[in-house]
């Protein structure tokens, strides 16, 4: 937790289709733009909190998928290596758009960031393994998803290709992440949720899955001591009978709360359901306080001025 002497840890998780708005083909362009709003923020609340920055990559893989499906003339890539590149490519992304926001503030030379592959240990015997579970790529219509060849399910955006997506266990490289914030670097890392990979023996192996980035960060907020854990979505925040007439948006919640609600089946698996979880995870371990909030609100979120906010 935070004392005096330094300046508390802000986790800010931000989705991978914050980087990709509703109804974008999700150019690089539109990416880079998309960026500029959650990490302006970021850079202004740099002054104030050492920050990690986690992110999701459901689109970007969706996208690798789909582009090798096109290709038969180089192999396959594995899931666990497609991760991997996403960690490279989306913390490139944030990493050159921190740079010019600092640049903007005049602050570029005072402050240091990175990005860093990170590996995450799940259980091999996870049954998430024969029940895929986790979105990822183009949202289909239900006339489109009949007859591809892979596992499909309906989400409350429309009909997405699943796959597996075990649960996070520990963060490998929870000591650097630790040791890079108490040296105030800002850190990119959990891309993804991780690079996915089983204990085999003193070694570890990848493998063929995605983790949720949501549970992931919660863990590593937990293992490295994260004061304050934001979860930066499309959405202002967690809502009651979300999309229907009876919608409503959650205020300041406490965990017993948003455990009820979460067993009546009111956040969806596929989406909002590990965002709550993850919340709730936080602050059971400890964490002070987890905030569900828009993209463009991470600093009135962290001020308690707006999302669905978690309290023990």
């Amino acid at each position: 937790m935070s004392s005096p002497f330094r300046k508390s840890t802000l986790l800010v998780a931000l989705g991978g289709n914050a980087m990709i708005k509703k109804g974008q083909a999700g150019t690089i362009d539109e990416q880079f733009e998309n960026l500029r709003t959650p990490i302006r923020q970021i850079a202004r609340l740099s002054q104030d909190y050492r920050i990690i920055i986690t992110h999701g990559n459901g689109p970007q893989v969706g996208n690798l998928l789909l582009q090798q499906e096109c290709c038969d003339a180089a192999p396959d890539l594995p899931l666990e290596i497609l991760v991997a590149q996403t960690q490279g490519q989306i913390g490139y992304m944030i990493e050159s758009t921190l740079d010019s926001q600092l640049m903007e503030m005049g602050i570029e030379d005072k402050q240091l960031f990175v990005s860093l592959l990170s590996y995450v240990v799940v259980d091999p015997n996870d049954p998430a393994f024969s029940d895929p579970s986790k979105p990822v790529g183009p949202v289909f219509t239900e006339a489109e998803s009949v007859g591809l060849s892979y596992p499909v399910r309906k989400t409350p955006r429309g009909f997405r290709r699943v796959v597996a997506s075990p649960r996070p266990i520990t963060i490998v490289e929870k000591r650097e992440i630790q040791k890079l914030i108490e040296m105030n670097f800002i850190v990119i890392c959990c891309g993804g949720g991780g690079i996915p990979v089983i204990r085999e023996g003193r070694t570890f192996a990848g493998v063929d899955a995605v983790i949720d980035k949501d549970l992931a960060s919660a863990k590593l907020a937990e293992e490295v001591g994260v004061d304050l854990f934001v979860i930066a979505t499309d959405e202002a925040g967690a809502a009651l009978h979300y999309g229907t007439p009876e919608q409503r948006f959650l205020g300041k919640i406490s965990v017993r709360e948003a455990e009820q609600f979460l067993s009546r089946g009111q956040f969806p698996a596929g989406s909002m359901g590990p965002k709550v979880e993850a919340a709730i995870r936080f602050v059971s371990a400890g964490g002070h306080r987890a905030v569900i909030t828009a993209v463009d609100r991470i600093e009135a979120a962290v001020t308690g001025q707006a999302g669905t906010i978690l309290e023990t």
